[in-house]
């Protein structure tokens, strides 16, 4: 078998698939993305994809290529003889034994009319395996355009598909808390405190004091359930400017809804220099209540959630920053554009009033 492999590295493997220096500009889902950037780990051989299919009743593959976006695991679009699904390996923060828990929320939502990337069963039924002596999954091709610089009506959409998605997570059985939430921030961060000065003199004292404020103002109570927790623009896909649907939820956990919502806010509403577009915000808050409107305790809980998400963030790529392994053709994402937001939070944004 041969199958058209599409890597940054040039030259052939063992079985003569072609290795291209043009990766197709995707994302994660399969939708187009409009920068090239490959994430990609695990290099997988056509034998290896070969024996990896032979599980599944898909057809012959026709071809297979890494995918931009993402830093977290290797992501591939499959063509076979019966369609288009996304292969990922998993290689990072991901431990196996989640694996099931976010399956079965994909499978969930998509039952319930969610459009988000649907995982396919193997023959036996099972929707984990193994590639490459990792685990893998294929899940069905989600079409749509992510957006890297989105508009106003963009962030509309956004809101109201993330208020779609805690609907449609709605009597969802499995519980995952959420390991990367405020509990986890400092201890987390404490390693990597010198990392944070190395960064910007006098970064490492402000961190630690915005987390002692984090830990004392950080809100309890709010409406809980399933939160995606990286609503980010490329994980958000969209057709003729709307929302068409969703992937990577292997940050899915159970948390306070309004906090996912900070995290959109910050994902979506700030330019890279970390400046605050408070139209955008206003439209995303207001998007999301189309669907699910906001208590008056989570609206006003917003600015410490805001300011709690893009603390999240910041310590997640500061790790990252000096952790991403050689080779893996990713560019770590920069620490310091989430220290901007987290500057611009201690100023105070005026999130509560956003959607009046």
């Amino acid at each position: 078998m041969s199958v058209l492999i599409k890597l940054p590295d040039q030259g052939r493997n063992a079985a003569g698939g072609i290795r291209d220096t043009a990766p197709p500009c995707l994302d994660a889902g399969g939708g187009l993305a409009d920068h090239p950037a490959v994430a990609v780990y695990t290099d997988i051989t056509d034998e290896a994809l070969e024996r990896f299919l032979a599980r599944y009743a898909l057809g012959r593959p026709r071809a297979f290529k890494g995918i931009a976006e993402g830093v977290e695991n290797s992501n591939f679009l499959l063509e076979t003889d019966s369609g288009r699904y996304i292969l990922t390996v998993y290689e990072r923060r991901v431990r196996r034994e989640e694996l099931p828990f976010f399956l079965d929320l994909m499978q969930w939502l998509a039952a319930r009319g969610f459009p988000g990337a649907t995982p396919i069963a193997d023959r036996d039924g099972s929707l984990l395996n193994s590639l490459a002596e990792k685990p893998a999954a294929i899940v069905a091709f989600l079409p749509g355009l992510s957006v890297r610089r989105p508009s106003v009506r963009h962030c509309g959409e956004a809101g109201e598909g993330l208020a779609w998605l805690h609907r449609a997570s709605e009597g969802f059985g499995g519980r995952r808390p959420n390991d990367l939430g405020q509990g986890a921030w400092a201890d987390l961060y404490a390693p990597h405190a010198a990392a944070a000065e190395a960064l910007e003199r006098g970064l490492a004292a402000q961190i630690a004091d915005d987390l002692g404020e984090l830990a004392r103002l950080w809100p309890t109570g709010l409406p809980e359930g399933i939160v995606h927790a990286d609503f980010f623009p490329d994980n958000v896909f969209f057709i003729d400017d709307r929302f068409a649907g969703a992937i990577d939820f292997y940050f899915a956990a159970w948390d306070a809804l309004a906090y996912d919502l900070a995290v959109a806010l910050n994902a979506w509403c700030f330019t890279k220099t970390g400046v605050f577009e408070p139209a955008k915000s206003a439209a995303m808050i207001a998007g999301y209540e189309r669907r699910r409107p906001l208590a008056a305790a989570e609206r006003a809980a917003l600015p410490i959630l805001a300011r709690g998400a893009a603390m999240r963030f910041f310590i997640t790529r500061l790790i990252d920053w000096g952790a991403t392994p050689p080779g893996s053709l990713v560019l770590p994402k920069d620490p310091l554009e989430y220290a901007r937001k987290l500057d611009a939070h201690r100023r105070g944004l005026g999130l509560t009033g956003a959607a009046a």
